[in-house]
């Protein structure tokens, strides 16, 4: 019995493939259909999807299939069409703005990065964006400013070339109103970098862990050090903007009794004793910076590519995205949601995604998101410096 079963089994695998083969094939005709009727479309000037004629046919084919097999059909042939759609548009369109500025940009961006430039950052002086800013550029001149958005506001009015800013944390996770702000202002990714963070219990000198009655820090930094803060039952949490202003403030302070949870090369900047080390409760916490700029620059080797997107309101759009990541062969990083502001139950979406710039498939993905997006933003594609 368990012969008959194996051998039974041998002749489905092969039928399986034969099928395979069929479809296939037949998969080929259907694509190669698409190209010609393409060309007569784009001759006569017809556009390219017919979206009210999709519909009707997928309601058929859902029916045809019958009820045991209808959410397959009708999700099988929504793909199918969808790279139909793909292939007309790739047939009808020889190129898109956004491929000529992106060729444009590679072409006409300098080999080296620069060196010497004006660079806005958030804080003050030995915050860990200004460490961030000293890992990217060999000679910069910083100008601080008290929020995220002035670094935005100050490179879209040009007054800083470039803009350095904390997108995610690997402990606490993304920094929410940064990708609220990409939202508001138009900027391109041109480079990152990730920073190891250790925070560490900084005081006057003179003062004694037992005297400690407030711990200042940014707010990040304080949920990544809870169970060093539950230790400090004398202690209270002070919410600060950043974490070297919260040194800067203990180091101002007329008191004795205050703290800071900042980086060790603020000890040193502002005179402080550092009376614990690397307090955060995980010791690979990391923070990924990006540099931004006001306009399109891709330096060589640029792998990585940033995006946001809005999607139509309806079942699978997001899995159609991410269906053509797969069928490429584009390994996606990262994704995001967002809620837009004043559109109810609306939602952007960021992906970062690893791919050469310089390769086919990274043309082939950007025409076809914008196809099947409703909203499309290339913030840049750039490499990240370790």
């Amino acid at each position: 019995m368990e012969k008959d079963n194996e051998k039974r089994l041998e002749e489905l695998k092969k039928s399986v493939r034969e099928t395979d083969d069929r479809i296939l094939e037949l998969f080929r005709q259907r694509m190669d259909i698409s190209k010609e009727m393409a060309g007569i479309k784009k001759e006569c000037g017809i556009p390219g999807s017919d979206i009210s004629y999709e519909r009707n046919r997928l309601a058929e084919i859902s029916k045809e299939a019958g009820d045991e097999y209808s959410d397959y059909a009708y999700s099988l042939f929504s793909n199918i069409m969808d790279l139909g759609r793909t292939v007309q548009t790739s047939t009808m369109t020889d190129k898109t703005p956004l491929e000529g500025e992106i060729e444009s940009a590679i072409k006409n961006t300098p080999a080296l990065f620069p060196e010497n430039v004006i660079v806005a950052c958030k804080g003050v002086e030995g915050a860990y964006s200004q460490q961030a800013c000293d890992k990217l550029f060999l000679k910069p001149s910083i100008m601080y400013f008290s929020n995220f958005e002035g670094v935005f506001s100050a490179v879209a009015n040009g007054l800083c070339q470039y803009g350095v800013l904390p997108l995610e944390n690997s402990t606490a996770g993304s920094v929410n109103q940064i990708y609220d702000l990409m939202m508001k202002y138009n900027f391109f990714i041109i480079r990152s970098t990730r920073l190891k963070i250790d925070h560490n219990l900084l005081v006057k000198p003179g003062t004694r862990k037992e005297d400690i009655r407030e711990i200042y820090s940014h707010e990040q930094a304080l949920n990544q050090s809870a169970e060093f803060l539950k230790s400090m039952k004398n202690a209270r949490p002070v919410v600060c903007a950043n974490t070297a202003l919260a040194a800067k403030m203990v180091a101002e302070s007329d008191r004795n009794d205050v703290a800071a949870l900042s980086s060790i090369s603020c000890a040193e900047l502002y005179g402080l004793k550092c009376l614990e080390y690397s307090v955060q409760d995980k010791g690979n916490n990391y923070t990924r910076f990006i540099c931004i700029s006001k306009n399109m620059e891709i330096y060589p080797g640029a792998d990585k590519t940033s995006i946001m997107m809005t999607l139509p309101h309806r079942p699978g759009s997001l899995y159609k995205v991410l269906g053509r990541f797969y069928a490429l062969n584009i390994n996606l990083l990262k994704l995001e949601s967002r809620p837009m502001p004043d559109r109810d139950f609306e939602f952007m979406f960021y992906f970062d995604i690893e791919s050469s710039v310089y390769s086919a498939r990274f043309s082939n993905i950007m025409a076809q998101l914008e196809e099947i997006s409703e909203e499309f933003k290339y913030l840049g594609s750039y490499s990240e410096v370790i």
